[in-house]
């Protein structure tokens, strides 16, 4: 990467509540936003991260067709934190066609698709209000922000599973390194859905409990969902940017839905990131874990993590207080790892209570200040070996 990326805006809405405000107190607290699964009277015991207030966002009229939960909780991501207003002073400086546009999801709007099975008529036909394009599709959360925002750069939507939206901050910055564009809207929107619940339950993959990442009893996830946003530009070098020093991607090809035991993918990404960013593995002040509480994620991310960091670097998952946001989980966790750097924070591994001895790293138990804190490093792991490692910086800190 020869220019960093600042990320003049950011945003997040998580089951802790809508924008970063609510986050951040989180944050500093170790408190989970967690709660037993109620959604759609799904029949799991289990615990889920839901967004408030999803259910009354109502898309503009025009861009009515596009009405399903993935774009109503895209649309209440971007109106907080006055990120819309941020994106669209971008426009004016950059020109509509010089800003891109890259998301990443993975159950988009796939509700929608189960909610019109549920009306089937006799002949099995579904019915006629629901359109696959503008809905289900994977691209259709793409296509609703263009047009709600006027964008007309390059779009396109990562579908990667964990790692989605960890990626997107990749291409993004490949775009602008390319000439192709001269700012970048990325991030990730991914909402509850049956299959997403139904499917991980299937695979025996959720917890009965809220979450416990890395705890030698961690049994199991707790999926989320959320919107996450950045607004990526060239970085100017003032103190206190945090900008987007690194990235590294692997695919490793291990299993379907199983990690390399070993942590091969995970680590390739890691070290790709630390090389590209320029720094060693002494530099990184905290690592936001991918950290999904199931035994075979937690036990090779923490193999890969101890053979590059050892037990030096502080490390958590967030994922005990918003939930598993799938595709949207690397643009969370790149907000919750820039939160940290501004603030001066080392968020806690909140749900964990006995770090697994196997697990050779330090986890934060709880959330304490950290100053000096200049580089973080946030981890998204996908199914299938699709790997993402993210270097946040604060520039000019000490």
């Amino acid at each position: 990467m020869t220019g960093k990326l600042v990320l003049s805006a950011l945003t997040a809405s998580t089951a802790l509540g809508v924008g970063v405000a609510p986050l951040l107190v989180a944050l500093k607290e170790g408190r989970s936003g967690l709660k037993l699964c109620d959604f759609e009277n799904a029949s799991i015991k289990t615990w889920i991260g839901e967004v408030p207030g999803v259910d009354a966002v109502a898309l503009p009229p025009e861009l009515a067709a596009y009405d399903c939960r993935n774009n109503r909780l895209a649309l209440l991501g971007l109106r907080a934190d006055g990120f819309e207003e941020a994106v669209r002073a971008a426009i004016a400086r950059h020109g509509a066609d010089r800003v891109a546009l890259i998301l990443g999801t993975s159950t988009s709007g796939i509700l929608s698709a189960e909610q019109a099975y549920r009306e089937r008529d006799a002949s099995g036909a579904l019915p006629e209000w629901f359109n696959y394009r503008t809905t289900h599709n994977t691209a259709s959360v793409g296509a609703f922000v263009r047009e709600y925002l006027g964008l007309r750069g390059p779009v396109s939507v990562v579908s990667t599973a964990c790692s989605s939206s960890a990626k997107a901050f990749a291409a993004a910055d490949r775009l602008i390194e390319s000439g192709l564009a001269d700012a970048a809207v990325v991030g990730g929107v991914d909402s509850l859905c049956l299959t997403t619940l139904c499917g991980f339950s299937s695979l025996e993959l959720t917890s009965p409990e809220p979450c416990r990442p890395g705890d030698a009893a961690r049994d199991g996830l707790s999926i989320g969902e959320a919107a996450a946003f950045a607004l990526l530009e060239p970085a100017t070098g003032a103190a206190g940017e945090i900008v987007l020093a690194g990235w590294g991607e692997s695919s490793d090809a291990h299993h379907m839905s199983a990690p390399h035991p070993e942590g091969r993918g995970s680590r390739a990404a890691m070290q790709g990131a630390l090389q590209r960013a320029g720094l060693q593995a002494t530099d990184i002040g905290y690592i936001n874990l991918h950290g999904t509480a199931t035994p075979a994620n937690d036990a090779s991310e923490g193999a890969a993590v101890a053979a590059i960091f050892g037990k030096s670097v502080p490390s958590s998952s967030t994922k005990g207080m918003t939930g598993h946001t799938l595709g949207a989980a690397g643009g969370l966790e790149a907000v919750v790892c820039a939160l940290a750097l501004r603030e001066g924070l080392l968020p806690a591994s909140v749900g964990t209570q006995t770090p697994d001895p196997q697990i050779p790293i330090e986890l934060i138990l709880q959330p304490r200040p950290a100053t000096a804190l200049r580089h973080a490093l946030s981890n998204s792991f996908g199914f299938g070996g699709s790997n993402c490692s993210l270097i946040l910086s604060r520039e000019g800190a000490a």
